[in-house]
């Protein structure tokens, strides 16, 4: 029986980590299924999800885990999944759509737009948000979300609200069908 597990780490970054976490999950005979890895500030965060046909595998994975922890300075949370993973993106009744914002950062930004789209049963499958110097040096705020939009929300009422938030943040919010 298929076991699958999602583990997540996180440690100063440095040349190797991607290394020892893959071969960890070869070594308890264990795939690697899928990923999202990044650097944040000086740590590197990454989140696995693998699984495994063998009995012994989440043993196997919380022990080697607690090595690499000791060994590297690394903190690792392991968590195995009660079935499988979700159908992969869209889910059925919902359609694809990239959300893009983009403005002079400041607090606040994530929270709002993201509460409008929980606030209409959005489902968010990816974020990613960057602040890069703008021009003349402030700093300019970038977002990118993917989201699953359930079928029977209207496109356009979607558009309008995250457009009255982004006015009111002073940004600008893109939303197209992917």
């Amino acid at each position: 029986m298929k076991h699958w597990f999602v583990l997540s780490a996180m440690g100063r970054d440095r040349p190797g980590l991607v290394a020892e976490l893959a071969q960890l999950i070869y070594d308890c005979d264990a795939n690697l299924d899928d990923s999202r890895m990044s650097i944040l500030g000086t740590d590197f965060a990454v989140i696995l999800l693998c699984s495994s046909d063998a009995a012994e595998a989440e043993h196997r994975l919380a022990s080697g885990a607690k090595r690499l922890e000791r060994e590297h300075g690394m903190t690792i949370l392991l968590r195995p999944l009660g079935n499988e993973p979700r159908p992969s993106v869209p889910a059925p009744g919902t359609r694809l759509y990239r959300i893009d914002a983009a403005g002079e950062d400041r607090a606040g930004i994530v929270a709002s737009l993201c509460r409008v789209l929980a606030d209409r049963r959005v489902n968010i499958v990816e974020l990613s948000t960057r602040s890069r110097p703008g021009p003349g040096g402030s700093p300019h705020y970038e977002m990118t979300i993917a989201a699953e939009v359930p079928e029977n929300t209207d496109a356009r009422d979607l558009r309008e609200a995250l457009e009255k938030e982004a006015d009111r943040l002073v940004i600008d919010v893109a939303i197209m069908p992917v």
